[in-house]
């Protein structure tokens, strides 16, 4: 596999250079010399004489023919906007429309909804998405690798909605200032999606495969400008924030501490596709609090990053490598440890060149912890961290990555920072292949870490190559990773092995009869084994599974499961932190079965179960419930409740010189939430997580106002409690304004 993953590779690079897939889509645009009002009613002289994209095809349940819920997108500019403009008629049956809330950032497959997808590079892999809700939620993002979007990114632009008997039109104004484009193009890429679930219909303007996403940006059309777009002004935006707070922290009985700071960050436009990021003291109370899950695994869990600062061309840092094996991880950076700078350049140099630089700066923290045997205070050092990627496109879509990394600790003491390394780096190259028709995708990197006190086998390298026709979902992986490994800005679960896993090979049955209500079913196969650097087979795991999607997007999958582990370490089954352990070098065989659903999601109530239950480690038995139940009062009020129950039991753990010590456990993750949107401005959400395996009631209250484009104020509550006695352990209260000023 070491040697057939590589000629695959060179063989799909010069197979990969093709002519424009959907070449024939294009959409001719004309400065307007009138204004545009955007108020959602389209009575403006400018779009009557605009072209407009029409003739919508079907993306799903089949992209065959075309949409019979068609939609009209009108588009025009001046020299400090982009509008948009879009009709989408529907069925005239009284009903109202699907949409979960108005808040910003609505899932798209649960919403009606149209969204604008531009490619101004030509370079088929980079991209924006900006979207709307038939009740006016805004929606943006970055699309990066083709296909995959990240909705996290913020931006300034603005959106008006009307709502009508057998249509709702959408009028958009994007300012220039928020693209990034090169100013010499005068042809870019476009597309435009709509989804309609109360018809389960989601429809294209510029034809899709139903088997890829509706962000594929290998199938946008030609978007024509009768001139070159206009030519980007001086573009500066300054976002300063003010709070003021109060924490508590009961369990070490300490006074309270008010905070009164100010920090912000800012956008400076190099040029019209090269941005310089700056922040100064930046806070991120305001950022959604991670979701809890019950983790049974013997491996550190992975959330996303959401922090604003680190979002702008976030791929070039956080993509580089695969899921479980990245080189940088910007959560690594400032959270539990305040920021005091930090700047980035990220961006296009040319057509084919995109560069991403970073440096951040955290500060001293004075104690930790306290060494008793050496009597010091343990504190974690003040640390600056650079990061370097350089990406050349190559051939139509792949790319050529370069990545360095650096983490240094300033004024290093071993003594007093006792735990910390005075420095870690990396140095990594990676091949991402994308195929012109996005059927093939998949990468090949090499990577290896700099740190001290270690003696080689420090390099990883892996491959991965998916292949996604119309009936195929084939996705195999290899990795070979060394003992001493170690990206500490980085996300690994595990150093010292080898690992091929065929992470999915499917068969897809599309559906024939367009009355039927199943769109596809499929069986499927996964297989994932790990070898020790000694060759030893640690980890096999074997899985068949069938799935079942319906058109109104429900979904029902089975699985079987059969599982071998050989420890590399102790290991608590419980994960609950407790000192009933398995032993280094245990082996463990049992069988799972697993049941999942996930209702249609245009229904006002909404509901996702899974079931698991089998053997587990130590000859035990291993039963997992969890159900996800949601209702809205639309757009309004969204309710959703979260309810995971795990029942360990029969666990042998082995004593020396006595019989195996039998270990039950159970406990719950309950985690209700609720979402209150008054408008399309102002919202209140409260998420309460219960979560007896890590003995910690959490509450997180915020109430959020966008009082203008980009700018909002905060009110932040949130406390721990400590399950069962509801002691609490800590509480804070924070006030947060910014303010979005464009220079």
């Amino acid at each position: 596999m070491k040697k057939i993953l590589p000629l695959i590779f060179t063989f799909l690079a010069f197979t990969a250079s093709a002519q424009k897939i959907n070449e024939s889509y294009q959409f001719h645009i004309k400065p307007t010399t009138s204004k545009i009002n955007i108020d959602g009613i389209l009575d403006d002289e400018a779009w009557k004489t605009t072209d407009v994209a029409k003739d919508f095809w079907l993306k799903f349940p089949t992209d065959t023919i075309r949409a019979k819920h068609q939609t009209e997108v009108r588009l025009t500019y001046d020299d400090d906007f982009l509008y948009v403009s879009a009709i989408c008629f529907k069925a005239n049956d009284g009903k109202s429309g699907t949409v979960e809330s108005m808040k910003r950032d609505y899932s798209i497959g649960s919403n009606e909804c149209f969204q604008l997808i531009i490619e101004p590079f030509n370079d088929l892999t980079n991209g924006f998405i900006f979207g709307v809700n038939a009740a006016g939620a805004q929606l943006e993002g970055l699309i990066s690798e083709g296909q995959i979007s990240n909705l996290n990114w913020d931006n300034k632009w603005s959106s008006q909605t009307k709502y009508l008997a057998d249509r709702w039109i959408v009028e958009m104004a994007i300012p220039f200032k928020t693209l990034r484009y090169k100013k010499d193009i005068s042809t870019w890429g476009i597309n435009f999606t709509r989804n309609y679930p109360n018809q389960k219909e989601t429809s294209v303007w510029a034809k899709i495969p139903v088997q890829l996403s509706q962000n594929s940006l290998a199938h946008t059309g030609v978007f024509v400008w009768e001139s070159s777009p206009p030519s980007p002004k001086a573009n500066i935006s300054v976002i300063p924030f003010v709070l003021g707070g109060i924490n508590k922290d009961f369990q070490k009985n300490t006074e309270s501490t008010f905070r009164k700071d100010f920090g912000g960050d800012a956008k400076i436009a190099l040029s019209s596709a090269l941005n310089l990021d700056l922040t100064v003291n930046p806070d991120f109370s305001q950022v959604d609090v991670d979701r809890q899950v019950t983790n049974l695994s013997r491996f550190e869990l992975f959330f996303p990053e959401r922090r604003q600062f680190f979002l702008e061309n976030a791929d070039l840092f956080n993509n580089f490598g695969l899921a479980n094996l990245r080189p940088f991880f910007s959560r690594r950076i400032g959270l539990g440890v305040p920021i005091t700078y930090g700047a980035k350049v990220s961006g296009k140099l040319n057509n084919n060149l995109r560069i991403g630089a970073m440096n951040i700066q955290t500060r001293l923290i004075d104690s930790v912890d306290f060494n008793a045997d050496s009597k010091t205070i343990i504190s974690q050092p003040s640390q600056n961290f650079t990061a370097l990627v350089l990406q050349q496109k190559i051939f139509k879509r792949s790319s050529i990555g370069l990545m360095f990394l650096n983490k240094e600790s300033l004024n290093f003491n071993e003594k007093k920072n006792e735990g910390f390394t005075n420095f870690n780096r990396n140095l990594g190259i990676e091949y991402n292949l994308a195929s012109a028709n996005n059927l093939w995708t998949g990468k090949a990197m090499v990577s290896k870490s700099f740190s001290p006190n270690t003696d080689g086998k420090d390099f990883m390298q892996a491959y991965n190559l998916k292949y996604t026709p119309l009936h195929w979902i084939i996705d195999l992986q290899h990795e070979n990773v060394g003992i001493n490994y170690n990206p500490e800005v980085g996300y690994i679960q595990r150093a010292g092995y080898y690992r091929f896993a065929a992470n999915e090979i499917s068969y897809l049955y599309y559906t024939k009869n367009p009355d039927n209500k199943i769109q596809y079913h499929a069986p499927t196969y996964l297989g994932d084994y790990y070898w020790n650097s000694n060759g030893e087979l640690t980890d096999a795991i074997n899985a068949v599974a069938y799935q079942f999607l319906t058109k109104s997007y429900s979904l029902l999958s089975v699985n079987y499961q059969f599982n071998y582990y050989k420890l590399q370490g102790e290991f608590d089954p419980t994960n609950k932190r407790s000192a009933d352990v398995l032993k280094f070098g245990s082996e463990h065989k049992y069988n799972t079965f697993t049941l999942e659903y996930y209702s249609s999601p245009r229904k006002k109530f909404t509901s996702i179960f899974s079931g698991s239950f089998g053997g587990y480690f130590g000859d035990g038995q291993l039963l997992n419930l969890s159900t996800t139940l949601g209702y809205r009062f639309q757009p309004y009020v969204n309710i959703s409740a979260n309810i995971n129950y795990v029942d360990i039991s029969d666990i042998k753990i082995p004593v020396a010189g006595q019989p195996n010590k039998i270990v039950n456990s159970h406990f719950f993750l309950i985690s209700p939430k609720i979402d209150v949107t008054f408008t399309n401005k102002l919202f209140w959400t409260t998420f309460i997580q219960y979560n007896e395996q890590r003995q910690n009631t959490n509450i997180n209250s915020r109430v959020q106002w966008r009082y203008k484009p980009a700018s909002d104020i905060f009110l932040v509550y949130s406390d721990n409690y400590i399950p069962g006695s509801l002691t609490i352990k800590n509480r804070s209260v924070v006030l947060k304004m910014t303010y979005w000023l464009n220079l």
